[in-house]
Order: C-alpha cells, then structure tokens, then sequence
C-alpha cells in the first residue's frame, strides 16, 4: 500500500487563499463550507484588509488550527491581499475564495483531480438561492485547451474566468506571484493569463460553488464608462506581455 505524504504532520496539500474587507456577515459561513472538504494539514490563508467590521472576530471565533489570518494596518485592495496570501501559502495546491460565497460539496476533489494533468483549473457558478447570473456567460470544457481563443477571450472581456472559481498548482504559483504592480484590479484574469500561455488550463463544465451576489460584491456588474473600459484592456494587454515573459523564463 502506498503511504500518502500528506498524512504526515506539517504536510501541506491545500492552501485556501482568501482576502477579506467587511465581510462579517458572510465570512463563517463560507469558512465553515472550506473547512469541511479540507484534510488535518490543509490550510486556510486569510489577509484581512483592515476591515472595520467584526470580520477578524468571526474568523478567530472559529478557533479552527487550519485558519492562518494576517491584519493588515492599512487597506490594500483586494489584489495585493490575495497575492499576499498566495505568498504566505505553504500548499501545493492553491484555491482563492471569496469572502461571501458557499462552497458546493465535492469542489475540494474536483478540482484536485483535474490539477493532476493541469496547471490552473476554472469551474462554473451557480448563484446562491437560485437567483439569476446577470447574463455572465459559462466555461465550456470543450474550450479548456482552444488557447488562443481564451487569451483572446480575456484580452476582450467576454471569458469568464472568475477567481473564486479558480486553483492552481505550487508551479503555476511561482508564475503568478508577484502579480504585476499595475494589476489594480482582475487577479483572475491574470492567472487565466498565465495557464492560457503556458497551455495549461482546464474548464470544468459543472459548478463547483454558489456565489453570493450583493451590492458589496467587488466584481462589477453594472455598466462601465468607455474609459475606464478602455484602461482596463490597455492593463490586461501589458499584463498578456508579461505572462508571456514569465512563462516563458519558467521552461528555461
């Protein structure tokens, strides 16, 4: 029988990586879905923004060993939180997670299996109390390895690569972080990005947890002006550049 090294003490398999701000109404219970898929030495990575709220008290009142939780002082964004977390994660496998989402049962192992020939992976959605999506489009499986229409499909808009819906390996991650100083915003985008160029990218059709939409939601939903529209395609481009550069470097 074959042991498995992840049954030995300080062995990380799966770190959890969350940026939190406000988020004391929603934050147990989607801590509480996570905890529940993860094994003895998994691993819950949370960088709170300098929430005002009770969000560090939910957290702590769990008093659950996996949780590690850094304060930050001063609010950072949520980029440079989760890019801090991802830094901070000891896992070989690492999933970012919203602060007021629900995972499904079984998303732990879904995605697991698929990172076993894959580099990052991105699932679907399904919205929390059955409500609408507001028109945001699926993944389809049979895209995951058409490449060149993903990339295209981010450096446009209309791929919808969301990062609570996404895991990537320790590999991957290396790529990843630092995430660019001009990505102020769309760390998913930038590691769809950086699995699309290094053609290591699997859709998984089905959805693999419920996502809470509110008026706290930090993805837009409404309309954006032309200008902004048109600075935030100019930062995907530079960041399609520099995904290039980085994986490029990595098989070197």
């Amino acid at each position: 029988m074959t042991e498995n090294p992840y049954e030995e003490p300080g062995t990380v398999r799966v770190s959890v990586c969350m940026a939190t701000y406000r988020g004391a109404r929603y934050v147990g219970e989607q801590l509480e879905s996570i905890l529940a898929q993860l094994g003895a030495n998994d691993e819950v990575v949370v960088v709170d923004d300098a929430s005002p709220d009770e969000t560090v008290a939910v957290i702590k009142g769990l008093q659950d060993p996996r949780i590690r939780i850094f304060e930050v002082a001063k609010n950072q964004g949520y980029v440079r939180s989760f890019e801090q977390a991802v830094l901070a994660s000891h896992g070989d496998f690492i999933f970012l997670a919203d602060q007021d989402d629900v995972w499904m049962p079984g998303r732990l192992e879904a995605m697991l299996s698929a990172l076993e020939d894959t580099d990052v992976v991105a699932s679907n959605f399904a919205v929390l109390g059955g409500g609408s999506r507001n028109g945001v489009p699926e993944l389809a499986s049979a895209d995951s390895s058409r490449y060149l229409r993903n990339i295209l499909g981010v450096v446009i808009g209309y791929r919808p690569y969301y990062g609570c819906a996404m895991a990537m390996t320790r590999r991957q991650a290396e790529i990843f972080t630092p995430i660019p100083h001009y990505l102020v915003e769309s760390h998913d985008l930038w590691m769809a990005l950086c699995g699309n160029i290094g053609k290591s990218m699997t859709h998984l059709q089905e959805p693999t947890l419920w996502r809470r939409l509110h008026a706290d939601n930090v993805t837009p939903r409404g309309w954006r002006s032309l200008g902004v529209i048109l600075r935030a395609r100019i930062m995907i481009l530079r960041a399609l550049v520099e995904a290039a550069r980085r994986t490029k470097a990595a098989r070197t």
